[in-house]
């Protein structure tokens, strides 16, 4: 039986193990999906070393980064995004595994948003700089779209949250949120925005699911703005997944 799986710390969340062996039910596939919780990157080569049927694993928080320097190839566009959130593991002769990186968080945000976007949605507010956030920053320069990051701390090429103002917004009519801000349990937390300012001419995303809707996109609908959650974005990764291990 082959095997599949997820890396991350933590993993409670996680989409995909359930995705995954449902669609192995269905299809009549031979093949199981694991999660595989390290508390730490190191961890890895245990993992890889006690599970020789693996044949491919996603990544998630916090490893999107950190899985790119155990890996032999990357992908052309998981390089120019600095993020892995796929892995296909062949082996070499001498048994020792072979790791080629992936980024299909591209393909699932650009599907999904691509039909909200409107001739004036120019320019994109990115909440967040971690790995997910630059998938979609590339995501977004492909479409066309001028991208500038938002974070809670002093960092080059971003501004901080207090700096989103009225004025800004008027020209940044698409706002994403890359952050955990709002995820359950913490249904009551938002991103600090001006959310008065916000009007029909916005489109707010979420990468979080659950809940269905976050009080981010709460906020914006009630200004009248188009919302969306992260939930297609997930279905069509898992499917680009699914095609990359098999490719």
């Amino acid at each position: 039986m082959k095997k599949y799986g997820i890396i991350g710390y933590p993993l409670g969340h996680s989409f995909s193990p359930g995705f995954f062996n449902e669609k192995f039910k269905n299809e009549n596939i031979d093949a199981v999906y694991e999660k595989f919780e390290i508390p730490i990157i190191t961890d890895l080569q245990a993992i890889l070393d006690y599970t020789p049927d693996l044949c491919g694993f996603n990544v998630t928080i916090p490893y999107k980064e950190k899985v790119m320097s155990y890996l032999d190839t990357i992908s052309t566009e998981a390089r120019a995004i600095g993020a892995v959130n796929v892995v296909r593991v062949s082996h070499k002769e001498n048994g020792k595994a072979y790791l080629e990186g992936f980024n299909s968080d591209v393909l699932g945000f650009g599907r999904s948003i691509r039909p909200l976007l409107m001739p004036h949605n120019k320019k994109a507010l990115i909440l967040g700089t971690g790995g997910a956030s630059k998938a979609i920053n590339y995501a977004l320069q492909q479409m066309g779209l001028e991208t500038l990051f938002v974070s809670r701390s002093q960092k080059n090429d971003t501004i901080q949250y207090e700096q989103v103002t009225k004025e800004l917004l008027d020209d940044y009519t698409v706002i994403v949120n890359c952050t955990p801000c709002g995820m359950s349990p913490h249904f009551d937390e938002c991103p600090a925005l001006p959310y008065e300012a916000l009007t029909s001419k916005h489109l707010l995303y979420d990468l979080i699911y659950n809940p269905d809707e976050t009080l981010f996109l709460k906020k914006g609908r009630q200004q009248g703005a188009k919302t969306k959650n992260g939930l297609e974005m997930l279905l069509l990764q898992a499917e680009a997944t699914w095609e990359i291990f098999n490719s």
